[in-house]
């Protein structure tokens, strides 16, 4: 069962063609979504994935998740947000260690540059491991779980809640990508989804380990949209079920992945 004050968001990959964009946002709005989020590569931004989303809603918050931290300086992240013209009380910005090798004192060093660069923008930790979770509740306005079953999203919230006291401060949201697929490929689409992100490197291989579950059942396959909402529903450890749709890029489907999936 969900949360009572549980929200539902809709995601997608950084990149996705401009065409689709705007009406996929209109849609979501429509459907009740509460924001759209999109995650950030090398080859494509997400900042500028959201201002292409909100040429269609004027309504959904604006998220990303993430944006590796190795890879771009808060001040790059500031200059892109004040090109796109995104208000910046409208995001949800989601930030990782990437590939540092110590990632815990990176993130930790970080916030600091990061509320001094982005002033009014809603910063998000990526966090996975235990420690990672308690700084996330600690020091960050939310805490971005990524490829985790419901019951190791449940622990992993003990661990940032457990931060947020020890800090002093109430537990800040929870946001958690789901990937979600509907229809007879399903599971197909889940399964190469997954394959790709664990052997992606080390952080995701022990990931991955950790959770110790079967190669393509990390997120929710379902035949129709009543299989979908169930399987979504189990991820009540969420304040914010992201759904992140496997979806061809293109209007119709993905419009039709985010109805299957909205909120009640």
């Amino acid at each position: 069962m969900s949360r009572p004050d549980q929200k539902r968001a809709f995601g997608v990959a950084a990149g996705l063609p401009e065409e689709v964009c705007a009406p996929l946002a209109a849609a979501c709005e429509e459907a009740g979504y509460s924001s759209i989020w999109a995650n950030d590569h090398p080859a494509a931004k997400g900042l500028d994935t959201l201002a292409e989303f909100a040429k269609g809603s004027d309504g959904l918050e604006l998220g990303v998740a993430v944006i590796a931290l190795d890879r771009q300086r808060p001040a790059e992240i500031a200059a892109d947000i004040e090109r796109l013209k995104l208000d910046p009380s409208r995001l949800w910005i989601g930030v990782g260690a990437g590939f540092n090798k110590k990632p815990l004192t990176f993130m930790s060093e970080k916030i600091e540059e990061l509320r001094e660069k982005l002033p009014g923008v809603r910063l998000v930790m990526a966090a996975m491991g235990p420690k990672m979770c308690a700084l996330a509740g600690a020091a960050y306005d939310g805490a971005f779980f990524n490829w985790m079953t419901p019951s190791f999203a449940a622990d992993a919230r003990t661990r940032v809640e457990t931060g947020a006291a020890e800090a002093g401060r109430d537990t800040p949201p929870v946001f958690g990508y789901v990937r979600t697929a509907v229809g007879p490929d399903a599971e197909a689409r889940l399964a190469k989804e997954e394959s790709f992100y664990r052997d992606l490197h080390d952080g995701y291989r022990h990931h991955f380990a950790r959770l110790g579950e079967p190669e393509g059942t990390v997120g929710v396959a379902a035949a129709d949209s009543a299989e979908a909402q169930e399987k979504l529903a189990a991820y009540d450890a969420l304040d914010v079920v992201v759904v992140r749709g496997l979806a061809s890029a293109r209007v119709e489907p993905m419009v039709e992945l985010a109805k299957a999936a909205a909120p009640g």
